[in-house]
């Protein structure tokens, strides 16, 4: 007999993006077998066969796919609470670099770490999103900056799935930052190309990511990067539009990008480019609160050319040490007003397409059953709550 669970007496949130925002199913049941969902209707319709099954009576508690936060960093050593610190005792961004914070405090940090001491805080960083319902988080490389740690990096995010139930899916992001006394040219062919080789050849890289930003990056540079990564078959994804207007929405666009992330300062024909590639546009509010931007991204263009949005933490130990997907949810709909449905299709739908990923983020037979079972009675309260967690029960792979 294989492994079966059903969940009866529930209110199911489909988010097919069919039948309204939520496709949502009243009194409803669905049947799991051995992780996927093979059946899903009306409690009038259960048959009598599933009376085997191990059973969860929902009691009218709402059931959705469970989240994804397809946008992390959650591997990396040290933290910057010391210049968060400094910055609102009224210190400067350059008076923080000289005092050996930002980016390159926290190279120093993952450089000198092990890859035990990085997993372990990885972990609880994990931890926490699995107590909010999330089944699938993407984790970037990008705190290295040379090849050895670009790779450890990435062997501790493969290595989070060995010890936790819970779906990684690894992004390349070698071209984040420009090391000290590097010329950025150099640097991406002396060490960034060469450690995605390397990482490639370790079956370390589901996609390849970059950052495309006056501090960073131009969209030449990373158009190498992108060559070489369509030259290995791995998806690209991109940072763009955060801080400026530099092209990158655009150069990755070109590239058929899985998703282009931040976009605050993305245009109409951005827009338009997105929805002509298939991309997804990634927001990430945590970021946009806790550098007091006042630049949004552009929803309504988003929303007129059919462009999927996604919401994710961003959770990095700089611009966003936010670990709560469930409150980027609720930022999502009150800084860039988004409706709770986009919001939840954000963290479902949308996110597992921004990751590639086709067997997850809606409910329907044949998907796996990764779920959230929640103490809630309508969906938009999952947007609506700030700083509660009304998780009941989280599904991973058909297991409770």
């Amino acid at each position: 007999m294989p492994d079966r669970l059903l969940i009866t007496n529930a209110s199911i949130a489909r988010m097919s993006g069919l039948n309204g925002a939520y496709d949502l199913m009243r009194d409803a049941a669905l049947l799991v077998e051995n992780g996927r969902i093979v059946w899903v209707g009306q409690m009038s319709d259960l048959e009598p066969a599933t009376e085997s099954a191990e059973r969860i009576n929902a009691e009218g508690r709402l059931l959705t796919p469970a989240l994804i936060d397809c946008h992390t960093h959650i591997v990396h050593g040290g933290n910057r609470a010391g210049e968060f610190e400094m910055r609102l005792k009224g210190a400067s961004y350059e008076e923080v670099a000289r005092a050996g914070g930002g980016i390159v405090s926290t190279v120093s940090a993952t450089r000198g770490a092990s890859e035990e001491a990085l997993l372990s805080d990885a972990l609880k960083r994990v931890d926490n999103l699995i107590t909010e319902g999330v089944c699938t988080v993407e984790i970037k490389s990008g705190y290295g900056l040379d090849l050895e740690t670009e790779l450890k990096m990435l062997r501790v995010a493969r290595a989070i799935e060995q010890h936790r139930p819970i779906r990684v899916v690894t992004s390349f992001l070698g071209a984040h930052a420009v090391p000290g006394g590097m010329d950025a040219d150099d640097y991406i062919d002396s060490i960034c190309l060469p450690a995605l080789v390397a990482a490639h050849a370790e079956g370390l890289v589901d996609a390849v990511d970059g950052f495309c930003e006056t501090i960073a990056f131009d969209t030449t540079q990373l158009a190498r990067v992108f060559d070489q990564a369509k030259a290995l078959g791995v998806p690209i994804k991109l940072h763009a539009e955060q801080l400026s207007n530099m092209g990158g929405t655009k150069l990755a666009a070109q590239y058929g990008a899985l998703s282009v992330d931040h976009v605050e300062y993305a245009t109409e024909e951005d827009a338009k480019a997105l929805a002509a590639s298939g991309s997804v546009a990634v927001l990430l509010p945590g970021a946009f609160y806790t550098l007091h931007e006042t630049q949004k991204p552009p929803v309504d263009a988003f929303r007129t050319h059919n462009v999927p949005m996604a919401l994710a933490t961003d959770w990095n130990p700089g611009s966003s040490p936010m670990g709560s997907l469930l409150l980027a949810m609720n930022m999502g709909c009150t800084l860039f007003g988004l409706t709770p449905a986009e919001a939840l299709a954000g963290t479902t739908r949308h996110a597992a397409q921004a990751l590639g990923l086709r067997d997850t983020g809606v409910i329907a037979s044949g998907m796996r059953a990764d779920l959230a079972l929640w103490d809630v009675e309508e969906p938009a309260e999952l947007s609506y709550h700030i700083g509660i967690n009304p998780l009941h029960q989280r599904i991973f792979e058909g297991r409770i």
